[in-house]
This record gives C-alpha cells, structure tokens and sequence, in this order.
C-alpha cells in the first residue's frame, strides 16, 4: 500500500489512523491538522482548578468500538454520576423534572392532560411512514404538537443546536424512524422489542433514544485525544492546512497555503464539510457544491463556575434545556460538575450553557462580554442566581455542529456516486453518517477496514 494522507486531526482522523495502524504497524501515514491544537470539537482546558469542555463532554456506553479504542490506549473510561440521570426541562417559567418511566410521566407537571392523551394515542395512529419528512413534522404528526413542542424541540436543540423543522428524521434519528417503518409506530414498536429482550433473557431497557450511560475520563474527553497523538507521534503535522487537492495520475497531490505542495497515494479528508468543499473545489466542482450544502451554525459555550452557597436552585442534575416557545436567549444549561468528578474545586459548581444553534446563531456571535451578561441573566431568571460568578470561560465555534437537514441522505447517495471515480479519495467525519463521538469512531473503524481492502 502507497502513502496515506489524512487531513484533519479530529477524533475521526485521529482513529482512522489508529485502526490502520493496527491492521498494518509499517503503513507510511501523514496527518494533517490546520490547527496548533488536536481534537476538533474535543477540546479540554483545566484552569484556576476548573476543568472545562469546550466542545464534546462525551459519549454513550453504548457502543462497544469507543470503549475498545479507550481500553487500547490505556484509558479508564469514567460513567456518569448518578445524579446525571435527572434531566428537566424548562416550561412556562419554572423547571419541570423529564420523566424517566410511565408512573412519573402521568404525574409530570411538564404536559397538560391533553398532552398526555394524544402521546398515549400514539399507540393506535395507523403507520404512514414517509421516506423523507422532518422531525417536527413526524413528532406533531405521532406525539402531537405539544409533544414536539416541549420535549422534541428541546432534544434536537440539545444533541445537534438544530431546528426540528429543517433536521431530516431519517438522518438525524434513524432508530426512531425503523420503529415506525417496522412496527408502525414508537409505542407499538418498543413493546414488541421489549417482549423479544424478555424471550431473549435480556434486562436491557428498550426506548426511542439512543440509551447508555454517558461516559468520559477523569480529566475529561483531551485525554482520548492526548492518548491518540502520544500513540501516532511524528505522523502528526500540526499548523497544516490543505488548501487543495488535485489529481495526479494514479494518486493525488496535496496544496497548502505557503506554495508547497506533496503527492500521496491515498486521501482521507476528515475534515469539515466547509473545509472539504474549498478543498475540492478546483478538482470537482459538484462534490464541492454537495459538501458546501451541509450547514453548520454557530454555537458558543459559556462555562461559569461559583461558590455552591451562591446557588439556591439544587445543582445534583445533569441540567435542563429549554424549547424554543420559551423565547429564551439561551438553549439550556448542563450542570457539569455534578455530571463527573474533576470538574470544579471542592466547594463550587461548574455550569455550562449553550447559546446559538440554528434558530439562533447571531446570538453565539456576540463578544464574550455580551455572551457571559446574557447567560448570567438567564441563569438569574431560571435558577434564581442573583451573584457574580466566580469563573468564566467562553468558546465560541463559529461553525459547529452539521446539521442533517431533509436531504441529507440523498445528499450523501450522491457523493458516494461522485467518490467511485476518485479511487483512494474518502470523506469520513461527523458531518455524514453520525456526529456523535461513537460514530465517528465507528466509521473510522470500518474506514480503515475499507481502505486495506481495496487497495
């Protein structure tokens, strides 16, 4: 096998060339990252005794391939306290506790009678599963409007910072999706797949969303990344930004911004979407413009951290999100020293809200002054926190999360056409198949597994 060139030093460029390496110890691999730093979205900084994630806080333990790489790197994966597990979620003016099970959602304060009543009929709705439809349009059209209003909306905005009205749920939520196409609906769905777990001998809990437990490291999610750059070393070229790729016989030649330019047998750009589409853009003009249609709003992170006897409002949570019928200027808040260990100083708590997404990028935007007066004052609204913090960070990812809009899966039928003339040119990262931690992964596993097989 010839050179191989990865381009970006994401997770997923980062495990890429992990499982090649596994397969093939003497592959002749090159990472490029346009950064001074590694991680992409995983980014954690420990300051002034705080520990915060400027990006990913982690993943679910669900997926056995993440555990696998963390086992392999030497790496102590560390599960969620059990507070986490209480969510709420923000509803006219006061913070209502997510229902965790059937008894607790019939006496949830957060929907009307009417709305527990049209969820319930969800059961006999006849299935008219649609190819392609947003998720706004299935929820309203299986749980009704105030079902999607005060607990889909919310979820789309906390996974993805996106508007249910645009995401595809086919893309976006596919296991959601083959309930109804298999079962004709959710409720009929899980209770046929919790009859076969019992047949099975399975204790496993069945549901529409993802399920795990949400899993991290001590010293939070760099120590994945940290791990990865120690195992790769001088394959790893930092401060390097492709700037093209062109053809050139059977291989390709890689362009960066100081002139210089390198040939490579193979290219694997696991990069951004936005990125690729410049990338691309003078060797196919149609995979540049099929990348460039996939959206990325702005999000920013704020991190506060205060003295735990500032805060009235009890903290033992993983957080709540708020739906967009609030009119808040904030998408919700995780309380994230009470989700891991490690994250504050004894005697304070760490919170970390999100401003921006889809339906409001402009605000993610603002200076960090404007961005921390705001959240102050949401958190005053919400929680009852009336002093000054005691810490603050702001991050701010002027093109964050992709967004899996209706037609996104066509999108992607349409790159792999256009990817089978370019022999040995791959596209992995979370703006295609999955933009969780464990998918990246998972693609990169299979990527590697592709590329030794066919070349």
């Amino acid at each position: 096998m010839g050179a191989i060139a990865i381009i970006g030093g994401g997770i997923s460029g980062l495990s890429l060339a992990y499982f090649l390496l596994e397969k093939d110890p003497d592959l002749d691999i090159i990472i490029f990252e346009s950064e001074k730093r590694l991680g992409g979205k995983i980014w954690t900084e420990k300051a002034e005794g705080f520990l915060c994630e400027a990006g990913v806080n982690g993943f679910l333990d669900n997926k056995p391939r993440t555990l696998e790489l963390s086992k392999k790197v030497s790496l102590e994966p560390l599960r969620s306290n059990d507070a986490s597990r209480k969510r709420f979620i923000y509803s006219d003016n006061r913070l209502h506790r997510l229902p965790e099970a059937p008894p607790a959602f019939l006496a949830s304060s957060l929907m009307s009678l009417s709305g527990k009543l049209r969820i319930m009929a969800e059961l006999v709705i006849p299935g008219n599963v649609k190819d392609e439809e947003t998720l706004a349009a299935f929820a309203r059209r299986r749980l009704g409007k105030e079902a999607y209003e005060k607990l889909i909306d919310p979820m789309a905005s906390g996974i993805y910072a996106g508007n249910p009205e645009t995401l595809s749920l086919r893309a976006c939520f596919p296991k959601v999706y083959d309930l109804e196409a298999r079962y004709g609906g959710l409720i009929k769905g899980m209770l046929r797949l919790q009859r076969e777990r019992k047949k099975q001998g399975s204790s496993e809990k069945v549901g529409a969303g993802p399920g795990g437990t949400l899993t991290s490291f001590y010293n939070g999610m760099g120590e994945l990344v940290s791990a990865l750059r120690n195992f790769l070393g001088e394959r790893i070229r930092l401060g390097s930004k492709v700037q093209g790729i062109d053809r050139k016989g059977s291989g390709y030649v890689l362009f960066f911004p100081d002139g210089s330019s390198i040939e490579t047998d193979i290219v694997v750009s696991a990069a951004p979407a936005y990125a690729v589409s410049e990338m691309v853009k003078n060797m196919d003009r149609r995979l540049s413009n099929l990348v460039a249609e996939i959206p990325y709003p702005s999000l920013s992170l704020v991190c506060l951290g205060y003295r735990k006897e500032k805060i009235k409002t009890p903290v033992d949570a993983f957080g709540f999100l708020i739906p967009s019928r609030e009119k808040r200027n904030i998408l919700g808040t995780l309380y994230d020293s009470s989700i891991f260990p490690n994250r504050a100083p004894e005697g304070y708590v760490l919170l970390r809200s999100m401003v921006g997404g889809a339906r409001y990028s402009d605000l993610a935007r603002e200076n960090d002054t404007k961005l921390v007066d705001l959240v102050k004052g949401e958190l005053a609204a919400i929680m009852d926190i009336r002093s000054d913090p005691d810490f603050v960070r702001v991050y701010k990812h002027e093109m964050a999360i992709p967004q899996y809009t209706v037609g996104h899966l066509e999108r992607l039928r349409n790159i792999d056409t256009i990817l089978q003339k370019h022999k040995n040119l791959y596209l992995t990262g979370n703006a295609y198949k999955g933009i969780g931690v464990n998918d990246c992964i998972e693609n990169s596993f299979r990527l590697a597994e592709k590329i030794i097989e066919e070349s």
